[in-house]
C-alpha cells in the first residue's frame, strides 16, 4: 500500500491540506503583513523593511524577548524537572498504587487557566484580606503584607510556580510512559552490579528515557515560549509591562493598538525564536549521543 500513490494521497491528503489551511497559510499571510502598516479597517500601506527597522530600536520588543526566553527556560526546567521526579516517584516508589497520585497530580492540566489564575490570585493576595502565603509568612515571622504583584521580580516567582504546577503532572504521566519501557531485566541487571540511587537515574534511567525526556523538553519550550492566557489570566503583563512576553505584546500592537504589520512582524520573530531554540536542543542532543 506504501507504494500506491492513490492510497498515500486519500489516507496523506486531509491532514495535509487542513495542516496547510491552518498553519502554513497563516504564517505566509502573516510574512506579508510585516512588509505593510496599517490594518484591516483603515487600509495597509506598503512600508518595505521599515517594520524591521523598528524592530531593532525597539526597547520593549527586546525587554519582551528577555522575559520570553528567561520564562521559558525557567518554567520548562520545573516542568519537566518536577516531571521527572514525579514520574520516578511513581515507578519506583508507588508502583502499582501511584493511580490515585498520578490522578491527582494530573489534575490541574484539566483545569481552565482563568481558574488557576484566580486561585494563585487568593493565595498571594495582600488585600482586602492577606492570602495563604502572605498569612503563613505572618506566621513565621516574615513580612506578611507583600504585594506580590507589584514588583515584577515576586510577580514573575508567582507565574513560573502557578505553570510548573499546572503542567508538571501532565509530565509526569509522559515521562512515567517512558520509565515502564525500560525491560525490567535491565534494571534489576544494573542493580546487581551495584548500581543504586543517583547513579542508577543518571547511568541507566536517563539514557534510555532521553528521546522522551527530548520530546518533553521541545515540547515544553515551545509552549511557554508562546504563553499568554496564563500570563494575561493573572498579570496582564504587570506591573507595567515587565512581565509582558512576545505573545502579548504582539497582541496589543496589532489589536490593541491595530498595528497589523509591527505585530506581524514581533509574531515572526517569535516564530524564528521557537525553531532556533527547537534546533539548538537538536543538536545538543546529538551530540550527546555521539560522545
Amino acid at each position: 500500500m506504501l507504494g500506491d500513490k492513490r492510497a498515500i494521497a486519500v489516507f496523506v491528503g486531509p491532514a495535509l491540506l487542513v495542516y496547510t489551511l491552518v498553519m502554513i497559510v497563516p504564517i505566509v499571510w502573516s510574512l506579508g503583513y510585516t512588509f505593510f502598516d496599517g490594518s484591516v479597517i483603515g487600509g495597509f500601506t506598503y512600508t518595505g523593511l521599515d517594520n524591521y527597522r523598528q524592530l531593532l530600536d525597539d526597547q520593549a520588543f527586546w525587554d519582551s524577548t528577555w522575559f520570553t526566553v528567561k520564562y521559558g527556560a525557567a518554567v520548562t526546567i520545573g516542568q519537566v524537572g518536577f516531571g521527572l521526579l514525579l514520574a520516578l516517584l511513581y515507578t519506583f516508589y508507588l508502583k502499582r498504587a501511584s493511580a490515585l497520585v498520578r490522578t491527582l497530580a494530573f489534575f490541574p492540566v484539566v483545569l481552565p487557566t482563568v481558574a488557576v489564575a484566580a486561585m494563585f490570585t487568593k493565595l498571594f493576595a495582600v488585600a482586602p484580606q492577606p492570602g495563604l502565603v502572605n498569612s503563613i509568612a505572618s506566621m513565621l515571622g516574615l513580612s506578611g503584607d507583600r504585594d506580590w504583584f507589584a514588583d515584577s521580580g515576586s510577580a514573575f516567582i508567582v507565574l513560573v510556580l502557578m505553570d510548573v504546577w499546572r503542567s508538571m503532572g501532565f509530565y509526569a504521566v509522559l515521562l512515567y510512559a517512558g520509565l515502564v519501557d525500560i525491560p525490567d531485566d535491565i534494571v534489576e541487571g544494573a542493580r546487581l552490579d551495584g548500581a543504586q540511587g543517583w547513579r542508577l537515574v543518571r547511568h541507566i534511567i536517563l539514557p534510555m528515557l532521553t528521546p522522551i525526556l527530548l520530546s518533553s523538553v521541545i515540547f515544553s519550550i515551545n509552549g511557554t515560549l508562546k504563553v499568554f492566557d496564563s500570563i494575561m489570566a493573572l498579570t496582564g503583563g504587570g506591573p507595567g509591562d515587565t512581565t509582558s512576553p512576545l505573545t502579548l505584546y504582539m497582541y496589543k500592537t496589532a489589536f490593541s493598538f491595530g498595528d497589523y504589520g509591527y505585530g506581524s512582524t514581533i509574531a515572526m520573530q517569535l516564530t524564528l525564536l521557537s525553531l532556533l531554540v527547537t534546533l539548538m536542543i537538536f543538536r545538543y542532543s546529538r551530540k550527546d549521543q555521539n560522545r
